[in-house]
């Protein structure tokens, strides 16, 4: 709720009643008029041609209503009234805390049954809201009792977003198998790492569903790449070069060649993390400064070392039936090395999907 607001010459001061306050400019709010006139409500979309707007503009008059809940503002250019609410305001104050990710950060010991959910609760109303609750906060889930065919990957997938098409498909399914051009197809232990470093946008949410498991060893893998970052902010040397220095993935085989660059550590302009990107298969040569060349080295020995410690992984044999599901932008997944028949379905979806899922159902 808002306290109250002082007129100044090019902007509005706004106190909030949980001591929040901010100075708002004229041009901001006068661009954000969301009345009939300036915004299409059915569309979400400005009406207002931002660039005929008068710089110079100014507010005759402003005074808080409705218990503090909204502004109305009446505009040098405008001869209806502007209402403003303070969640609007709030929720795009520069002063706010922007601490509000509800991730939770784990190692191999805080994980146990609560990241498994069943198949038939997870397409209920409340079941899917809570899975994608689980699934935004853990980073990963286990969804059991699916039918061992991709048609229960399809529908888990459409009930996030849109199935991604990639060299490998839409959907898909694989065994071991030496003739294509990826380690994930042979029957070799893979260390963990993110899928499609290559890929200028990787994909957001990977779904991988157990149809078949007539074999011995295949654990598949999963460390929280936030938590490994988070234990390697204590050293700001190596979390500076993993955040800064950009390291090339490339793909080539099946008539591709796919590259694309980011550091390990991609952050946004707060400094906040957004994604961890590591695929020590996939990387490709680049060359910095020689003496940095060798600290980059030292820091990714530290992040690799980190993710194959057992105390930051979980393991478990996938059964037929079960659905892993990850974030790709968050969970490193590796697999243990198996002997035997081991057949997976699954798919990709963007990270854009996932996060407009979450949007929805109001979890951020």
């Amino acid at each position: 709720m808002i306290e109250n607001i002082k007129i100044l010459p090019d902007s509005l001061h706004v106190k909030f009643k949980n001591k929040l306050d901010d100075n708002f400019p004229n041009i901001w709010l006068r661009d954000h008029a969301k009345d009939d006139e300036n915004w299409d409500q059915r569309s979400h979309q400005r009406k207002t041609h931002t660039a005929n707007l008068d710089p110079k503009l100014f507010i005759e008059n402003a005074s808080v209503s409705e218990n503090g809940d909204y502004i109305n503002i009446l505009w040098s250019d405008s001869k209806s009234v502007i209402k403003y609410s303070t969640e609007f305001l709030q929720n795009n104050s520069i002063n706010k805390d922007t601490k509000n990710q509800n991730f939770f950060l784990w190692k191999n010991e805080d994980i146990s049954d609560q990241i498994y959910l069943n198949y038939n609760d997870v397409l209920s109303k409340d079941g899917f809201k809570f899975f994608l609750k689980n699934l935004y906060e853990y980073g990963f889930c286990v969804i059991t009792n699916c039918e061992t065919s991709m048609k229960s990957v399809e529908t888990i997938a459409n009930k996030i977003g849109y199935i991604r098409q990639s060299i490998f498909g839409g959907l898909w399914e694989f065994e071991s198998n030496e003739n294509m051009a990826d380690s994930a197809y042979t029957q070799e232990e893979l260390r963990p790492h993110t899928d499609s470093t290559y890929s200028k946008d990787a994909p957001g949410l990977q779904l991988l569903l157990c149809c078949d498991y007539s074999a011995t060893g295949g654990e598949s893998i999963m460390v929280d790449g936030f938590k490994i970052a988070e234990t390697l902010k204590k050293e700001k040397e190596i979390f500076d070069i993993l955040s800064n220095i950009e390291v090339p993935g490339r793909y080539v085989g099946d008539g591709v060649i796919l590259e694309a660059s980011r550091p390990i550590f991609r952050l946004n302009s707060k400094k906040e993390l957004l994604q961890v990107s590591f695929n020590n298969y996939d990387r490709a040569e680049f060359r910095i400064e020689n003496e940095l060349m060798i600290k980059f080295y030292d820091a990714i020995k530290k992040f690799d070392n980190l993710s194959n410690k057992t105390e930051f992984q979980w393991r478990h044999i996938l059964k037929p039936g079960e659905l892993l599901i990850f974030n790709n932008w968050r969970i490193l997944h590796g697999r243990g090395s198996f002997k035997g028949k081991r057949k997976m379905s699954g798919c990709y979806i963007n990270m854009e999907d996932f996060e407009s899922i979450c949007k929805v159902n109001k979890l951020y």
